[in-house]
């Protein structure tokens, strides 16, 4: 049976390594660091192992709940979703993280797809580049998140994914989420370098009691990634006091 992922506070590690001995560095130093909720396998460690291996080398070091973006699973055919849903749930993952951005049909699809398959779909659609959306001078409506939450939650879906370097899209996103989906969770992206901060990102996504903040290279490019996870984590945690949630 799928984990669930715990605690309404949270540190993800994103494991986008290249290196498989830095990848078991990372997973022992912060498995059992207060705090760390899960984690997050990306395709470097999947292209060079394949999905089933992938889990389980990891399986081999954690117990925690593992989320697996294929780099964004969903702008595909519908058809596709259940054959990839299928290979994820055989593979022992526990949760998708989906970029539906195909349309109604490709949401229905993959996150439906994945609700059926006892798999949590954390479901987004845009990512922290600059040029992404029209405004930006990129090829995606600046609303296109906005249909694909409503969408998503419609079919079942209860965990979604927001780029965190956007104050105002994170208030208006997790307002919504808050407002509509009983017993939501907000995994966020794009901390340091990509735009986002803890500080931010927490305080305005508040209207979400469980909130987990996905981590790449401040963590897993740290000397000492279980101090950086403990850091981020406490940085949560008083940023929730202050605001009350």
């Amino acid at each position: 049976m799928a984990k669930k992922f715990s605690g309404a506070l949270g540190v993800v590690p994103a494991l986008d390594i290249d290196s498989h001995e830095q990848f078991e560095f990372v997973v022992k130093s912060t498995n059992a660091v207060p705090g760390v909720a899960g984690y997050k396998l990306g395709l470097t460690t999947v292209l060079r192992f394949g999905l089933k291996e992938s889990m389980r080398r990891l399986r081999d070091l954690t117990d925690l709940p593992v989320l697996y973006d294929h780099q964004k699973a969903g702008p595909d055919m519908p058809d596709m979703a259940k054959k990839y849903t299928a290979m994820c749930a055989d593979a022992g993952v526990d949760g998708l993280i989906l970029f539906p951005v195909a349309g109604p049909t490709a949401v229905d699809s993959f996150a439906g797809e994945a609700v059926k398959a006892g798999l949590a779909p954390v479901v987004g659609g845009e990512i922290p580049v600059s040029d992404y959306c029209i405004s930006g001078g990129g090829y995606m409506a600046d609303d296109a998140l906005d249909s694909i939450l409503a969408r998503a939650a419609s079919v079942g879906a209860k965990d979604f994914v927001l780029p965190a370097h956007d104050a105002t899209k994170v208030k208006r996103w997790s307002s919504w989420i808050a407002a509509n989906v009983p017993d939501a969770a907000v995994f966020l992206t794009g901390f340091g370098s990509l735009g986002g901060t803890i500080e931010t990102a927490f305080v305005v996504s508040a209207p979400c009691k469980r909130r987990y903040a996905i981590v790449g290279r401040l963590i897993t490019q740290s000397a000492d990634p279980a101090a950086a996870a403990r850091k981020l984590f406490a940085e949560m945690e008083a940023v929730s006091q202050r605001v009350g949630v």
